[in-house]
């Protein structure tokens, strides 16, 4: 039964709803913007609403079946966090897009809310704080991994591991932003402007 609650939760990340939602406008967003399959390079092609819905799905397919294992094998067990690091994989390699997909940090937030929800208030609060600082979508989301990956120790042990992984993973993922970052050439995000005159980022 924890196999099947791998596979599934493999399957769940694979679902490509970044590329979905855009390509049902005809827009391949492979080939737009950044080239990520992620709610913010959707909201590069689309604008808010549909980047927003992008993100929000890809929160729920880690949120909804996650949740579901959690409550399945209970906390104690591994099966819920390795079905995490499973789903995050499948969002960032999906089988449904040859196994090139975003970088998982919307999922990785689905996953958790539903292991441990004070931990994703605290990765939001930090999220928040640094892109109204910073205007970086790439630091907000590396110093939210980070700062809830510490704390997550102080949870269990589990939990640490787990979400030290995922911040290792999603730190590789985002290695092209970082370059960006060294070079002083990654692209801002001004999130109130976008969100109150509906405004692509640029």
């Amino acid at each position: 039964m924890s196999i099947a609650a791998l596979i599934i939760s493999y399957l769940c990340g694979s679902i490509p709803f970044s590329f979905l939602i855009p390509w049902s406008k005809g827009i391949d967003i492979r080939k737009t913007g950044s080239g990520n399959v992620g709610g913010t390079n959707v909201l590069r092609a689309l604008g808010p609403k549909w980047g927003l819905l992008s993100i929000t799905l890809d929160f729920l397919k880690a949120f909804i079946p996650i949740l579901i294992i959690r409550l399945i094998f209970g906390v104690d067990s591994w099966v819920p966090y390795l079905s995490l690091i499973v789903l995050v994989l499948g969002h960032d390699y999906p089988i449904f897009l040859k196994f090139e997909g975003g970088k998982g940090v919307a999922s990785t937030l689905g996953g958790y809310f539903a292991l441990s929800p004070m931990l994703g208030v605290i990765f939001l609060l930090v999220w928040i704080s640094v892109v109204l600082l910073t205007k970086y979508v790439s630091v907000s989301s590396l110093l939210g991994l980070l700062v809830t990956a510490i704390l997550s120790y102080f949870w269990n042990l589990k939990l640490g591991i787990t979400y030290t992984l995922l911040f290792f993973l999603s730190l590789y993922r985002h290695r092209s932003n970082i370059k960006r970052l060294l070079s002083n050439s990654e692209n801002k995000a001004d999130i109130i402007k976008i969100l109150k005159k509906e405004e692509k980022i640029q």
